[in-house]
C-alpha cells in the first residue's frame, strides 16, 4: 500500500508550504490545486465554481442559476455540491491509488481513512498567520493586518463548516489526525526536513 500523508491547514498557518517541502524532502507526488482541476475536469463545472464550492460555507452556497423557486434552487444547489463532493472523492482515491503522496486539504484525511494516511493538521496563532500573509502576499496586498486577521478568521469557518458538512467530523480536533504541528514559532523549512527524516526511519 502506498504510503499517504494528508496535511489540514488553518489559512495562513504554512500548511501547504510544509506539504510541498514534505513532499520535496521524500519524492512524493504532491496534490493540492490539482484536485481542483481533476474535478472540473470529471464534472460540467469550471474550475472556480468549483474552488467556490470547496472553500465556502456548504449551508448558504446557491449555483450561479437563476428564475427558479427558492426549495427548487436550494435543492439544486446542494445536488451540486454533493456531485462536487463525489467526484472529490474519486479523484482524491485514484490519486492515492497511483503512487507514494501528499494531499492537501479537501477532507483527504476522511475521504481516504481506509487507506490508513498519516493524518497532519497545521494551525498557527493569528499574529503569525497574518505576518506570513503578508510576506507572502497570499491574502490580497490591500488588506490591512486587522482586516487581514478577519479575513483569515473568515476562511477558517468557512473550512469548518465545508469539512464538518462532508465528514461529520470535527476540524482541527487533534483525535482526528496523528499529529498537530504548531507553526507560529516554526521554520517550515527545516521542520519539514525533519519531518521528513521520522517518515524515513520508519521505512526502515
Amino acid at each position: 500500500m502506498n504510503t499517504i500523508i494528508t496535511i489540514g491547514r488553518e489559512f495562513g498557518s504554512g500548511g501547504r508550504e510544509l506539504g510541498r517541502r514534505l513532499a520535496e524532502e521524500l519524492g512524493f507526488d504532491y496534490y493540492d490545486k490539482e484536485i481542483i482541476t481533476e474535478i472540473a475536469k470529471k464534472t460540467s463545472f469550471s474550475e472556480q465554481y468549483v474552488q467556490q464550492i470547496i472553500e465556502k460555507n456548504p449551508h448558504d452556497l446557491f449555483p450561479i442559476t437563476v428564475g427558479h423557486s427558492f426549495s427548487y434552487v436550494d435543492s439544486y444547489a446542494l445536488h451540486q455540491k454533493q456531485t462536487i463532493f463525489t467526484e472529490q472523492d474519486n479523484v482524491i482515491n485514484e490519486m492515492a491509488d497511483k503512487s507514494n503522496c501528499v494531499i492537501v486539504g479537501r477532507c483527504a484525511d476522511y475521504i481516504l481513512r481506509d487507506k490508513k494516511p498519516f493524518r497532519i493538521f497545521v494551525y498557527a496563532d493569528i499574529k503569525s498567520k497574518v505576518e506570513r500573509c503578508i510576506k507572502n502576499g497570499t491574502a490580497g496586498e490591500e488588506l490591512n493586518p486587522k482586516k487581514l486577521a478577519k479575513h483569515i478568521k473568515k476562511i477558517d469557518k468557512q473550512r469548518r463548516s465545508y469539512y464538518e458538512f462532508f465528514t461529520g467530523k470535527t476540524w482541527g480536533d487533534k483525535l482526528n489526525y496523528d499529529l498537530c504541528v504548531n507553526t507560529s514559532s516554526v521554520d517550515i523549512k527545516e521542520f519539514a526536513k525533519h519531518l521528513a527524516d521520522m517518515f524515513k526511519d520508519a521505512e526502515k
